[in-house]
């Protein structure tokens, strides 16, 4: 069972698609390829934003899966803030002016900080979720595509928007490659349509 916070994520043995899933279970399934005979390189991306992933695959499969929990956190120093409603204190550098202004709200600076922090997640979140999936795209065909036939023309498809051209272009790339891509593209280009 993967833990609900453990990240969705795609391996691939070169262009060869091992796994799909939470991040244990893909290390799992990598390290076996790995045990067989891996053609190479393996390559682990994070599904969100297609970064890459690695992993210390020396020893066993529970010893690779040990090293990908997170340390124990060390208890927080009590300091300033509500520890019950999990603020934290940290430093924010403004200009004069606008301290200035922040004195002059009601609530307080951390009050009003708060309430802008939450109108721009809730009003600037399409457009934030759109951005991220666009890059999510176009690093995943950097590493992956960067030397495949046809990869500039397909990046121009990806970002003029032209969905049967973008899949004409990768159509002749390795299967699992192109169906993941498309994957990501079609996700990008439903959250620019939403963004607008």
């Amino acid at each position: 069972m993967s833990p609900p916070d453990s990240p969705h994520c795609t391996a691939f043995d070169h262009h060869r698609l091992i796994a799909s899933g939470p991040l244990p279970d893909v290390v799992r399934a990598a390290k076996a390829t790995i045990d067989r005979g891996l053609q190479g390189p393996l390559l682990i991306f994070n599904d969100r934003d297609s970064r890459q992933i690695e992993v210390d695959f020396r020893g066993t499969i529970d010893d690779v899966l040990a090293r990908l929990a997170p340390a124990p956190e060390a208890p927080a120093s009590r300091g300033p803030g509500r520890p019950k409603l999990g603020v934290v204190p940290r430093e924010v550098t403004l200009l004069p002016r606008h301290w200035d202004w922040l004195a002059g709200q009601p609530g307080g600076a951390s009050a009003v900080l708060r309430q802008l922090v939450e109108h721009a997640i809730r009003h600037g979140g399409a457009r934030e979720r759109a951005r991220q999936a666009v890059e999510a795209v176009d690093r995943f065909m950097q590493v992956i595509g960067g030397d495949l036939p046809g990869y500039e023309e397909a990046s121009r498809a990806f970002y003029r928007g032209e969905r049967e051209s973008f899949a004409a272009h990768i159509a002749a790339w390795p299967g699992d490659v192109s169906k993941h891509l498309l994957r990501l593209a079609t996700m990008a280009w439903d959250e620019q349509d939403d963004a607008q």
